[in-house]
């Protein structure tokens, strides 16, 4: 009977995320850039049997898997104190880019309890490193092509609903830029099948490192997109 019981909670639950998940894919479809509302779909995705199958497909990758053994989690920083790296540095890119965003440095608010959950964290954590190395900008389109290089190095699950929300709103309300996004998202693509594992980088152990090295140790072909 417990185990019964146990197993109802287990599918209510899922439901739930699902519904979820989906009341934020379609609040999407109209704001896109509500930052609350990507978190909220993102969290209903952590504990997914999307993302399980990612992190362990991760796995395949002995520097993937190590990082995911270890959990590494990076030191806190100090954006005024990375400004005096080099320009051509990693740190100074990274935060001059936060810098001219108004934004202060990342501190996700996922609780580590499974290697998904790790993976969220870390994702989240670096998210803005990734833009810098891989050369997407911040704007709606550029965002999901980012998502595209996401999606092709492990197959998060976030990555590929909005996505799929950016061709749906695109496509509806907004044809004339599907052009641009289709390209957005195969150059996203294409870079993240060709570079070597993000998520498997201690980034922040070599902020003087300069953005190009980064480039070129990981195989990245970067580009301008704004």
């Amino acid at each position: 009977m417990q185990s019964l019981s146990s197993q109802t909670w287990k599918s209510i639950s899922h439901h739930l995320r699902f519904l979820k998940a989906m009341k934020a894919f379609f609040f999407l479809l109209f704001e896109p850039e509500n930052l609350d509302t990507v978190d909220e779909l993102s969290h209903c995705l952590i504990h997914s049997r999307a993302f399980e199958l990612a992190a362990e497909a991760m796995k395949a990758n002995p520097e993937v898997a190590a990082m995911l053994k270890e959990r590494y989690i990076a030191p806190a920083h100090d954006l005024d104190a990375l400004l005096r790296y080099p320009q051509d540095s990693l740190g100074y890119a990274y935060a001059s880019s936060l810098k001219q965003q108004g934004f202060d440095r990342i501190d996700p608010e996922v609780q580590i309890d499974a290697d998904t959950s790790y993976i969220e964290y870390r994702w989240q954590q670096t998210h803005d490193i990734w833009h810098v190395v891989t050369g997407f900008g911040t704007s709606e389109i550029a965002e999901i092509g980012l998502q595209a290089f996401y999606l092709a190095q492990f197959r998060l699950p976030l990555a590929g609903m909005l996505i799929a929300n950016a061709l749906v709103s695109t496509t509806l309300m907004h044809p004339e830029e599907l052009p641009q996004l289709l390209q957005a998202i195969a150059q996203g693509w294409k870079m993240g099948m060709s570079a070597k594992p993000f998520i498997a980088q201690k980034w922040e152990e070599a902020w003087e490192k300069p953005v190009s090295q980064w480039r070129q140790e990981l195989n990245v072909q970067a580009i301008a997109f704004v």
